[in-house]
């Protein structure tokens, strides 16, 4: 899910200035841990979706000296009319970025990881042999850090899916962004029940799932739940709701802002439905919070206790 300030939106035809509610405000990036953080990035010429897509959280994740790599380059095969990570021809394939990801992993010493990466459709195993070995790097030099890895669905090439669930990753996920209805307009390649099915082949697998849905691009309460239904009935544990904010004028307008209260029913309905960690708020992105998504039980039995 990708983020910047607000431009403005079009709502019936009718261009109209939105302002931010107060709710989306955020503090700037400070601090000697964000310096930190930003100094190994750049030293080890790393991509981060923290940057390429511009998070809210930014400020506070690097701040706390973690941050979300991103693999295989930042120019990306897809032109989803959300993102605003750069769309062309990618660079080649940089077989040494393994080794770079993991000793930066190691510097900053982080406790849990969150890989992402660009889509690669110009390859033919779209990128998943750099992911494979970007996990086992990262391990083979991080025994005690856990991973959360961010894949793209592979267009549906389901051997390059099975290289991921061969190096098992302690939560894989696959963010289905959109209801159905919207998914050809916000995903332009991408297919809704293409994404359901990585999801089903993951748990198949024995992998921890993960999934996200940003809400606000003009979907109906009755779609957002219908979305929620099929990522639990596939098989999902873990789900992210949070707000999408438009990257530049040329990106998807917001449709409407989303109000935590809005957030909180949706929270509710998830634990309902069987999902075992919902994390759910304007603010929510992808890996915000993520440490928490790899325990198993760990949301659902706070949902419990506050039930209680």
């Amino acid at each position: 899910m990708q983020e910047l300030p607000v431009i403005n939106a079009t709502v019936n035809n009718t261009e109209t200035r939105v302002k931010k509610p107060d709710w989306l405000r955020v503090k700037l990036p400070i601090g000697e841990n964000y310096k930190h953080v930003r100094s190994l990035v750049d030293t080890h010429k790393l991509h981060t979706i923290c940057e390429s897509g511009n998070c809210p959280n930014m400020g506070e994740c690097w701040g706390e000296g973690t941050a979300t790599f991103m693999i295989l380059g930042n120019i990306c095969t897809r032109s989803c009319g959300f993102c605003a990570v750069a769309t062309g021809r990618p660079d080649p394939v940089d077989w040494d970025e393994p080794q770079r990801v993991a000793e930066a992993i190691h510097l900053m010493k982080v406790k849990h990881a969150v890989l992402t990466s660009v889509d690669r459709d110009e390859l033919k195993d779209g990128g998943s042999i750099i992911w494979a070995n970007t996990i086992k790097a990262v391990r083979a030099l991080n025994p005690d850090t856990t991973l959360e890895t961010l894949i793209p669905d592979f267009k549906g090439q389901w051997e390059n899916l099975e290289r991921i669930i061969e190096v098992a990753p302690e939560v894989v996920s696959h963010n289905l962004e959109t209801v159905e209805r919207m998914t050809r307009k916000v995903r332009i390649q991408a297919k809704y029940h293409r994404s359901l099915e990585v999801i089903r082949r993951l748990k198949d697998g024995g992998m921890r799932t993960k999934s996200g849905i940003m809400l606000g691009l003009g979907e109906t309460k009755e779609e957002v739940l219908q979305s929620m239904q099929d990522l639990a009935d596939n098989g999902l544990d873990v789900l992210t709701l949070g707000q999408y904010l438009q990257p530049t004028q040329k990106h998807l307008p917001v449709v409407r802002f989303v109000h935590p209260d809005e957030f909180a029913f949706y929270r509710e309905e998830g634990y309902k439905m069987g999902l075992d960690y919902v994390e759910s708020g304007p603010l929510v992105r992808s890996s915000y919070h993520s440490e928490r998504h790899v325990i198993p039980g760990y949301g659902r039995s706070k949902w419990e206790q506050e039930k209680a």
